[in-house]
This record gives C-alpha cells, structure tokens and sequence, in this order.
C-alpha cells in the first residue's frame, strides 16, 4: 500500500463511524467527541497527500479532458 493511502483510508473508517454514530442516534457526548475530533486526521489527511512522494509524467494541459 502507498503512504498516503492509509491516512485515506483511515480517515475514511473515522468519518463513516461518525455518520453510523448520529444515525444510530448514539450517545450526544460521543457524538460531539468525535465532531470535535473530526479536524485534526482530516488535517492530518490532507498533509499526508499533499506531501506525499509521487511523480506526475503528465502535464495539466494533457490530462485536462481525458475521459476520450
């Protein structure tokens, strides 16, 4: 797996247990524990990627519409 995969997919699992949390209706306080939370591994995340050690062979010019 890539470096900055598992911050993705960690990240990812906190988010969808957060939704599960306010569907299920759980507790309140734990609900807003990990609403509190919740910044810090997005931040995290978005560190890890942007950070992250991958070479781009392709300019924006050559992949602007490459859905052809």
């Amino acid at each position: 797996m890539k470096n900055y995969l598992f911050p993705v997919y960690l990240v990812t699992s906190f988010l969808i247990i957060y939704v599960t949390a306010i569907q299920v209706n759980l507790n309140t306080g734990i609900i807003l524990f990990f609403f509190s939370l919740s910044p810090l591994p997005v931040i995290w995340m978005v560190y890890k990627v942007l950070t992250a050690d991958v070479e781009v062979t392709s300019t924006f010019e050559e992949k602007w519409y490459d859905d052809m």
